[in-house]
């Protein structure tokens, strides 16, 4: 029994054994790149996975690319893909190139793929270029009239400037930033309205694709409105704003002047207190005068005769003045 035991343990074993190789090691994978004609060693499949790098991702599109008539090999695929590049994207990109007749080479599309950039689609977007739609950017012309335009720009990728260079975004902006100018520079509205080509070609000279990842190929202006009067709305701001400052300085005027009225009036009752305070003086005066001697009391009745013909003569002028004033009313 036992006998039989061993054998089939070791067999066992030995199944196990050629499992674990054979899944260790992509034979099929090899088998298959052998059919392709492609170099690759069995040798350099096992060191790919002690490099713990998937074979298929780098075989495939190596077959894919030799059949293609790239000339690839393994070394640089793997140095891409521990680079953390997309190795089938590349190889994607350069067989587009090359049935486009782009010149691309395996480093600028492996540098292009490691800057974050789709290699395949920018080599599609040379072949086939693309329409960006700017939003509505609103100016004002020299009349004071708003005018809205909106522009589809037709650009294509620049494959050697795609490392570095600026995206849609900066396109975008920079467009506006024409389409602004040029209805600001504009005498009026009607010259743009009849005109839109004005900020096309202004756009255009201003080479505005220089810097970027892209080549502008042409600018069309989709849409042109006419908006607010700006220029009159500023106006009725300023004279709204300069009526509030008249209105201010005004208020400002009359609370001095009642400031000025309040303090006249205090002035006066102030006066007028200081007189009826010298005048409750006068008795105790003339009594201090009696009791010195310094007045006699004809003196003092010769006053008094002074004093009450003043008065007549006070009262006898305002009764002139009072029929005066009624001979002018009549």
């Amino acid at each position: 029994m036992e006998e039989i035991i061993i054998p089939l343990v070791f067999i066992v074993l030995i199944i196990i054994f050629i499992v674990v190789i054979f899944s260790f090691i992509p034979l099929g994978l090899w088998i298959s790149a052998l059919a392709a004609r492609v170099p690759v060693g069995i040798f350099a499949l096992i060191g790919m996975r002690l490099r713990r790098v998937i074979p298929v991702k780098i075989v495939a599109p190596l077959i894919k690319a030799t059949k293609a008539g790239l000339d690839l090999n393994v070394n640089k695929l793997e140095g891409h893909f521990l680079a953390g590049g997309n190795v089938d994207r590349v190889v994607n990109a350069l067989i587009a190139a090359q049935r486009a007749e782009i010149p691309l080479m395996f480093e600028r599309a492996a540098a292009i793929d490691l800057a974050g950039r789709d290699v395949l689609q920018a080599v599609q977007m040379s072949v086939n270029p693309k329409v960006i739609e700017t939003p509505v950017v609103a100016a004002v012309a020299k009349d004071g009239i708003e005018v809205k335009a909106r522009a589809k720009v037709t650009v294509r990728a620049n494959i050697d400037r795609l490392v570095g260079g600026a995206g849609e975004e900066t396109i975008i902006a920079r467009v506006g930033e024409g389409i602004v100018t040029t209805i600001g520079s504009s005498d009026n509205h009607k010259v743009v309205l009849e005109n839109p080509d004005r900020i096309s070609n202004t756009v255009l000279n201003k080479g505005l694709d220089s810097g970027t990842a892209y080549e502008i190929l042409s600018i069309d202006v989709a849409d042109v409105d006419v908006g607010k009067n700006i220029g009159a709305q500023l106006q009725t701001d300023q004279a709204e704003a300069d009526k509030r400052i008249a209105q201010a300085k005004a208020e400002e005027r009359r609370a001095m002047a009642v400031a000025r009225e309040q303090e006249m009036v205090a002035a006066v009752q102030e006066m007028r207190a200081k007189v009826t305070e010298a005048e409750a003086e006068v008795p105790r005066a003339i009594s201090q005068a009696f009791r010195e001697g310094n007045l006699g009391v004809m003196d003092y009745y010769q006053l008094k005769n002074v004093m009450a013909d003043t008065d007549m003569r006070d009262s006898i002028s305002k009764m002139g003045k009072e029929g005066q004033q009624d001979e002018d009313k009549k």
